[in-house]
């Protein structure tokens, strides 16, 4: 009798689908940004538009190479429930804010850095809660989800979860050049010291909410003191970003994770395919 059985694995190979999920990824970022439909002038409304399309947009597309490319589970990608995963999007939170929170006091205290209010209170608090959930649906949660969720969960059933690691942040780096994002040599190295980040938040959790919560954190605080938020007159911006928003919370956030998740985190273990 012959034998009539299919390939236990039929899934297209491992670099096409992972070139379809970036080359898609590139085209809904600059679709939204650089397209027609919302122009590229910066106000209010086309940011939450572009917010919200975009996690119209990826979260899908996700979804459909996953089960269409991939022919596995979601809960491979390491996104659960909020309800399980709540917890570690507060720590990553913690883990930007608490150290951020340190550096900011640093570059005030020494006269690095001088801050005043263009608004009032009110209005300043209503900006940073409006931008906590931009930053949510515009970056934190799809490019997660994409880079650290789909990417490297595909790199690490082939790589050491160190290398896959490497070869997500590669890839976001090249993302944010793409885009339009990442052109200039600071913000390459920024992009890609970002990605290692968050890739190790990854593999010493085991799912992507310490990462999101950690993004949040990081991009809104950027966003608040910077053009976008334009609620803060800043003197010495380049010091505070590289102090209070990168080095100190990047370095002391990586510490925390790492202590809290020592007896998880291997860089050497593979995920099943």
């Amino acid at each position: 009798m012959s034998d009539t059985r299919t390939s236990p694995d039929s899934r297209l190979a491992l670099h096409w689908r992972i070139l379809i999920v970036f080359a898609g990824t590139v085209l809904v970022w600059l679709f939204l940004y650089h397209g027609a439909l919302l122009g590229r002038d910066y106000d209010r409304p086309t940011h939450v538009a572009r917010a919200v399309l975009t996690t119209v947009l990826i979260v899908p597309l996700v979804v459909a190479a996953r089960r269409l490319l991939d022919r596995r589970p979601w809960t491979g990608l390491g996104l659960p429930s909020l309800r399980t995963g709540w917890r570690r999007l507060l720590l990553g939170m913690a883990c930007w804010l608490i150290p951020a929170a340190i550096g900011f006091a640093l570059c005030l205290g020494f006269g690095w850095v001088q801050i005043s209010l263009r608004t009032s209170a009110t209005d300043a608090l209503r900006v940073a809660a409006l931008l906590v959930v931009l930053v949510f649906l515009y970056e934190a949660l799809p490019e997660e989800l994409i880079f650290r969720g789909y990417l490297q969960r595909n790199l690490a059933t082939r790589l050491p979860a160190w290398q896959a690691v490497i070869g997500q942040s590669m890839l976001f780096t090249l993302f944010g050049f793409l885009v339009g994002a990442a052109t200039s040599l600071d913000r390459l190295l920024l992009f890609f010291v970002f990605a290692l980040l968050l890739g190790g938040f990854r593999v010493a959790t085991g799912d992507i909410w310490a990462g999101i919560g950690f993004h949040v954190a990081f991009q809104t605080v950027a966003q608040l003191f910077g053009d976008v938020g334009a609620v803060f007159e800043v003197t010495g911006s380049d010091v505070l970003g590289v102090v209070a928003m990168g080095a100190i919370p990047f370095a002391l956030g990586w510490t925390v994770i790492k202590r809290l998740h020592r007896d998880r985190l291997n860089w050497q273990a593979r995920e099943p395919g």
